[in-house]
């Protein structure tokens, strides 16, 4: 790999470091100081501010990889937006998920309207080569009329609590949220909250319905790609 390819060229720790404190910080609802500790009882001696930095930079580097990767998602699509106070302003974080409770995409807005809707409607679309067999959300009205303007002939369905795994898929989030005493910035969230979907879809095995043993090969698989996609293999 040439110096100006390697993301990790003037980086003082190795590689394997990194990516490592990466992923702690992206699968699970750690502080930086958590991972330095984490570290350090492992005879790694670095701050959190180091770590905050890497966070900042290699998710960037990281998305487009990691998103390749991931294979087709489902063609069943469950939609919901949740309120979220960013600098004491409510924004709304747009939740695209499948019928395997894989996050499909987010966006933060600042509205729920019928041109919000639109907004995440076309991002959906352009990011998956598919169209889904149907779409399922809540009574917004916005979720309506966003379709009849792109694609009046699909299937939505409104019914109550058909929605139920969206709604859940928020819980992540409000995790993260309370860890990080909520986002700094609407870009913040988008782009924390971008990779960290894309994280889980990979490492999260829906492990009570598989045995132990197809659970352990199908986390080793997730660390393979994990370290193909960092370079730490």
């Amino acid at each position: 790999m040439n110096k100006s390819d390697n993301p990790y060229y003037r980086h003082r720790f190795p590689l394997e470091v990194i990516s490592h404190a990466v992923w702690l910080y992206h699968r699970f609802t750690l502080s930086f100081r958590d991972i330095e500790e984490i570290l350090a009882i492992r005879g790694i001696q670095t701050s959190y501010e180091s770590i905050r930095r890497w966070c900042l930079k290699f998710p960037r580097k990281f998305t487009k990889s990691l998103r390749k990767r991931q294979g087709k998602l489902g063609d069943i699509w469950y939609l919901d937006e949740v309120f979220i106070t960013v600098n004491g302003k409510r924004q709304y974080l747009w939740r695209a998920v499948d019928q395997d409770g894989d996050v499909i995409d987010i966006l933060m807005q600042s509205r729920r309207n019928r041109g919000a809707a639109l907004r995440f409607f076309r991002k959906l679309f352009k990011g998956q080569a598919l169209m889904p067999w149907k779409i399922i959300t809540d009574k917004l009205r916005s979720y309506q009329a966003a379709l009849c303007d792109i694609t009046p002939s699909l299937s939505h369905i409104t019914d109550q609590y058909e929605n139920n795994r969206a709604e859940v898929s928020h819980q992540p989030t409000r995790q993260q949220e309370r860890q990080m005493r909520r986002f700094k910035s609407p870009g913040q969230a988008q782009r924390f909250l971008s990779f960290h979907g894309l994280v889980n879809n990979l490492f999260r095995q829906q492990r009570h319905l598989i045995s132990a043993e197809g659970y352990r090969i199908l986390r080793g698989r997730a660390f393979v790609t994990w370290e193909q996609v960092t370079c730490a293999c």
